[in-house]
């Protein structure tokens, strides 16, 4: 039986963060990858596509949650193709939830689902249980309480996408400061009416030198 202790192993380490603007959304995550006190990997890929609209962050078992995102890929392509238009984000965070909801507890993983549709801008929060939230900002992982402070105290309905990102970058960099679960580096994503582009390595370190830790 899944109990408690199992459920802290799974979550030991990783901080996830979602960012929601006027018409973007900004994901970002940390790049450890580990099992208790032993990494496993130091460039851990947690932001992935689901759609040109729509992209998630993934924490716990990590092959759990790259289960999970290629389900719904090929959800979400099946749609596009059936439908001829792409599926909504919040039927992609529905259906992440049925998912979680019917594997429990096979499946343990939390994701954060941020994309841009016909209704907006949009970010879903869904545990390993399958609990959805809509939520203007989050975050999720071990060093989520240390990244959340930072999102609650910083964040305005009225963020820029260049304060919305420096924001992202400076919540998970200080979970890597404090989280011992966190580190490595940093991968941020913006989605918008123009699709998902994640930041390259070069523009994350200028945001870093601008002291935002």
């Amino acid at each position: 039986m899944f109990n408690n202790e199992m459920l802290k192993k799974v979550y030991k380490g990783t901080t996830t963060v979602g960012i929601v603007g006027k018409d973007f959304v900004v994901l970002g995550a940390d790049k450890r990858v580990s099992s208790g006190t032993y990494i496993f990997h130091k460039q851990g890929k947690k932001i992935h596509a689901i759609d040109h609209h729509v992209a998630t962050t993934m924490a716990g078992v990590v092959a759990d949650a790259q289960s999970l995102v290629e389900q719904l890929r090929i959800e979400a392509a099946f749609y596009r193709l059936t439908n001829e238009r792409p599926m909504p984000v919040q039927a992609v965070a529905t259906l992440a939830s049925i998912l979680l909801f019917q594997m429990r507890p096979i499946l343990i993983a939390h994701m954060l689902i941020g994309g841009v549709d016909g209704k907006g801008a949009q970010l879903y929060s869904i545990d390993w249980l399958g609990t959805v939230t809509r939520e203007k900002y989050t975050a999720s992982g071990s060093g989520s309480p240390y990244a959340v402070t930072l999102l609650e105290n910083e964040y305005s309905e009225n963020i820029s996408r260049e304060e919305a990102i420096r924001l992202a970058v400076k919540a998970v960099n200080a979970a890597m400061r404090r989280d011992p679960g966190s580190g490595e580096g940093i991968d941020v994503a913006v989605i918008d009416k123009n699709g998902v582009k994640e930041l390259d390595k070069r523009e994350i370190t200028e945001i870093l030198k601008m002291r935002v830790s």
